[in-house]
């Protein structure tokens, strides 16, 4: 593949080995991010899981310390009292019935979507449409929830969804390149520990194989996996 002169150069940066050091890789990376825009820096994992059973599917949710550095875009679907409490905390569209049909209809202006439980009756029946975009709500996100409040605030804060695909991979925006490297470096911390705490108990053998940092131009850096689960581990 014939690559870039900005990767290309950016690739004699961070080639190399496997890093055990993750603030030399935080500071590798920024170094290669010489984009024109705000990149974003992403953490690509590979699992030693087999998501083809129900037990062994990594799945949650992480509040980053420092956010994402995007603006998050939040639906509330909910009614009555919920609608004020939605609003209140700061969500940008909050409704039922009309925001559904909007919804069937083909709109996704929105990055979460937050229901209350005695909506997911209709809820569900947009399974089809939420589903592929990793927009439908869930309990084990918390984006299925009364405490509405919270829920708002925290995707504002920098809450992310995670969830392993079929061949055992996880991708997530851990911040942006303008980001000083204390604050990326809390934020992919935090990640990483999630992802640790909620290996499946059926899991066996090496749980992490692969971990990469990169920015949306750049080239990867890569962590040693065993350094990395050895750490959050303890």
């Amino acid at each position: 593949m014939k690559r870039g002169k900005r990767y290309r150069s950016g690739a004699t940066v961070v080639a190399g080995e496997k890093l055990t050091n993750l603030p030399e890789a935080i500071e590798r990376l920024k170094k290669t991010a010489t984009a024109k825009f705000d990149e974003t820096i992403e953490v690509a994992m590979r699992l030693g899981v087999d998501p083809r059973h129900a037990e062994q599917q990594v799945r949650g949710s992480v509040v980053l310390p420092h956010g994402t550095g995007r603006k998050i875009r939040v639906l509330v679907l909910t009614n009555g009292e919920k609608e004020k409490e939605a609003r209140v905390a700061g969500a940008d569209f909050v409704g039922s019935e009309e925001w559904i049909r909007k919804l069937n209809e083909g709109w996704l202006d929105v990055d979460s979507i937050i229901a209350t439980p005695d909506m997911m009756g209709e809820v569900g029946k947009l399974g089809r449409i939420l589903g592929p975009r990793g927009l439908m709500p869930n309990p084990r996100s918390g984006t299925v929830t009364f405490e509405v409040s919270r829920a708002v605030r925290e995707v504002k804060a920098g809450k992310i969804e995670y969830r392993v695909d079929k061949a055992g991979n996880l991708h997530a925006p851990v911040g942006k390149a303008s980001f000083g490297k204390e604050q990326l470096l809390a934020n992919v911390e935090s990640f990483l520990r999630e992802v640790v705490r909620t290996r499946p108990a059926s899991a066996k053998g090496q749980y992490i194989r692969s971990v990469t940092l990169s920015s949306t131009m750049g080239p990867p850096v890569r962590l040693d996996p065993a350094a990395v689960q050895a750490t959050f581990k303890a």
